[in-house]
């Protein structure tokens, strides 16, 4: 004749425990839409993430399209004849624009990115603030 499984013996004397001990009885429910709400705000989250970084990529092509129309426009200046003194203040310039249009440039990925992590990051912030009043709801409700 087979014997009873062990594990059904502590399990069943587990469940006989919480019930002598009067133990809370878990809402699995309540813990599944937790849960639930948590994958919802990460979701949230990766989208602004990920819309964040394609706003980076596509500035980031305009400003390789502008980077070589004026490498274009450079090299189309510095053929025409001048004197020294003309072609040196050509390049000054040019040299001035370049680094006024990386400093604008740098400046503008920076703050995509900034706004992109802020909204991903508030997102997050708020689903913590939900969910530790939730916990402390069902705390005080027990």
């Amino acid at each position: 004749m087979a014997k009873k499984p062990e594990a059904d013996h502590f399990v069943d004397m587990f469940a006989a425990l919480g019930r002598d001990l009067k133990m809370p009885q878990v809402d699995v429910d309540h813990i599944l839409d937790h849960h639930r709400k948590n994958l919802e705000a990460l979701e949230k989250a990766s989208r602004s993430a990920a819309s964040g970084a394609t706003d980076v990529f596509a500035r980031q092509r305009e400003i390789l399209e502008q980077t070589l129309g004026e490498v274009r426009d450079m090299a189309a200046k510095m053929v025409v004849p001048g004197t020294p003194k003309e072609l040196m203040d050509r390049q000054a310039d040019l040299a001035k624009r370049s680094f006024e249009t990386a400093v604008k440039n740098a400046s503008d990925i920076g703050e995509v990115i900034s706004r992109s992590s802020t909204e991903a990051i508030e997102i997050l912030r708020g689903r913590i603030k939900d969910a530790m009043e939730e916990m402390q709801k069902g705390i005080i409700r027990k």
